[in-house]
């Protein structure tokens, strides 16, 4: 690239426009301008026929240096630079998103991809949990342990809980996400057999998308394991995808259950193909290593 602290030496006066030769001199002065031309590697011929949009760019991008959210946005199209491209001898110029705008982005399209909760969970606060009953104690106190050490520690383990119908697995646990959910944290609250029936009938990329929800949200609960219809394919390719790319990954993960660890792993074995002891078992080894076992046994709640 050609040098750009004075005016170009090669070219002829009576071979520009003298306005716009004279624009894109005056724009140079302007280091923010300067520093532009030089980063996206344009040739003097070529970028004085945009003076205007190249000073607008520059404008927006030290609009963004200093922007310190999205609702402070100063540029044109909020949330975007005016950005060029070169294009052989030309330039083309689009709207870029900035950090702010792509993680609103982001946040969009995880919440599109997130499956609808009941009412009741969706709802659930850590102050609404009902403190009275002692069975239930030792739970809420790991609950609330859980939401104490995750801001030092986002690798902790969760909680595999398994008892009686009713006793506020779900709800307690729904409220702990909600929590965190609030500060950021990216939480997803499923219903495990319904999970199965919408990856089932999703199209390919709508099921990729989830798939890669369901394995990188930072903390995951899958309620209500156990209550499906078993096959190969939930067992091995959706469960068992899901649970050792978040055990790698050290990621949080809760799990609810009426059935305990030993009589969930019976359950996992069985399909309408036979039994198979090993991969049943393959399954609750991850979630050994993902969760606390705990037992809830509590009246029955929803009566």
């Amino acid at each position: 690239m050609k040098s750009i602290n004075e005016m170009p030496t090669n070219l002829k006066k009576s071979d520009l426009d003298h306005d716009l030769l004279k624009d894109y001199v005056a724009a140079l002065k302007n280091p923010d301008f300067k520093a532009l031309v030089a980063h996206i590697q344009c040739p003097e011929e070529i970028a004085m026929k945009y003076t205007s949009q190249l000073e607008r760019t520059a404008r927006e991008l030290k609009n963004c240096s200093k922007c310190p959210s999205l609702m402070e946005c100063a540029n044109d199209i909020e949330g975007c630079v005016y950005y060029p491209t070169k294009e052989d001898d030309r330039l083309r110029f689009n709207y870029v998103a900035c950090k702010y705008k792509q993680r609103q982005i982001r946040d969009e399209k995880y919440k599109s991809l997130v499956f609808e909760e009941p009412f009741a969970i969706k709802n659930a606060r850590m102050a609404d949990i009902d403190l009275t009953d002692k069975k239930r104690a030792k739970f809420i106190k790991a609950v609330n342990n859980f939401y104490k050490n995750y801001a030092n520690d986002h690798h902790i383990k969760g909680l595999f809980v398994h008892g009686s119908f009713g006793s506020g697995k779900t709800y307690i646990l729904a409220a702990l996400l909600n929590e965190l959910a609030k500060n950021g944290v990216k939480t997803v609250i499923i219903y495990y057999p319904e999970m199965l029936r919408i990856l089932k009938e999703s199209f390919q990329d709508d099921f990729d998308d989830k798939m890669r929800l369901l394995k990188m949200t930072d903390i995951l609960l899958i309620d209500d394991i156990g209550a499906e219809s078993v096959t190969p394919w939930s067992r091995d390719e959706i469960l068992g995808t899901i649970l050792q790319y978040r055990m790698d990954a050290a990621l949080p993960t809760f799990f609810t259950s009426n059935l305990n660890i030993s009589e969930l792993e019976t359950h996992l074995a069985t399909t309408k193909n036979g039994v198979d002891i090993v991969k049943a078992r393959r399954i609750i080894e991850r979630i050994k290593q993902l969760t606390e076992d705990m037992e809830l046994i509590s009246e029955n709640r929803r009566k």
